[in-house]
């Protein structure tokens, strides 16, 4: 089904919770265009598209189809990380990943495939995952590593809290993205996985472990612990770079950090 721009300016509105008046506040605009634009008795120009699609913080990537939509080319670039464009960009994260050994450290796209990762990720996963594994057999994406059945959850102490912690991730990426559909593909995916749709009905409260997520892992009579902590490239002009999340790892205690020091893992 084609979208319109009308449709989509509709939609993006009610996703944030604006009503046409306070989005023709924080856009600086009439509520009458912006219902005019709404109901398709107005076009917008190209210019007013992007500039209502700022005002609702909509993704490069939805920010495109809006454009298409209205009969305007997309603004917004999508290069693929390994093409020369972004050797710049990739030579970066390959440095803030180098630097962060021995922690592992891995970076991922929309959906969570893990694109780059350091030595200290990858000895740590196939210390706590067979390659074989079905958990891996399409790649290692960070979310259903944690949450397959075959994946690294039979190692990890706190498994309710971590998976309940990347469910609220998904939820909270999907308030912003609310049509993306690789996001919405990965969250029916793994809430197909056995023990994962019950976490569902966990409350979402705010605390201290939003911003760095403890993992408790158990490898034989081995215990290590770690905090996990996502960032993202702010002001990307690219629609590859907004979706990037580097996610990175470090000991929460001393004993911990003494083990990955000399490489256990």
């Amino acid at each position: 089904m084609t979208t319109t721009y009308a449709s989509a300016l509709k939609s993006w509105r009610s996703a944030r919770r604006l009503s046409q008046l306070e989005l023709a506040t924080v856009a600086d605009v009439s509520q009458r265009h912006v219902s005019f634009l709404e109901t398709g008795r107005a076009k917008p120009s190209r210019e007013m598209v992007i500039h209502l699609a700022i005002a609702l913080d909509v993704p490069l990537r939805d920010r495109n189809a809006m454009l298409t939509a209205a009969g305007y080319a997309p603004e917004y670039s999508e290069t693929h990380l390994t093409e020369p464009a972004l050797d710049q960009v990739r030579g970066v994260l390959t440095t803030i990943l180098h630097s962060h050994e021995p922690f592992p450290a891995i970076v991922v796209d929309r959906g969570w495939d893990v694109v780059l990762s350091n030595e200290a990720a990858i000895r740590f996963t196939t210390t706590l995952i067979d390659p074989s594994s079905p958990a891996v057999a399409d790649g290692v994406n960070a979310i259903k590593l944690v949450l397959h059945p075959d994946g690294v959850r039979r190692h990890i102490v706190n498994w309710e809290q971590v998976a309940t912690s990347a469910l609220h991730r998904i939820e909270h990426e999907l308030t912003g993205r609310p049509t993306d559909s690789v996001l919405l593909a990965l969250r029916a995916e793994i809430l197909s996985y056995p023990g994962v749709a019950e976490l569902q009905r966990a409350p979402a409260r705010p605390g201290p472990d939003d911003l760095l997520v403890p993992v408790h892992y158990r490898v034989g009579e081995v215990d290590l612990r770690l905090f996990s902590t996502i960032a993202t490239i702010g002001e990307a002009h690219d629609i590859t770079l907004e979706e990037l999340r580097l996610e990175s790892f470090l000991a929460a205690d001393p004993e911990t950090e003494r083990l990955l020091r000399l490489g256990l893992g």
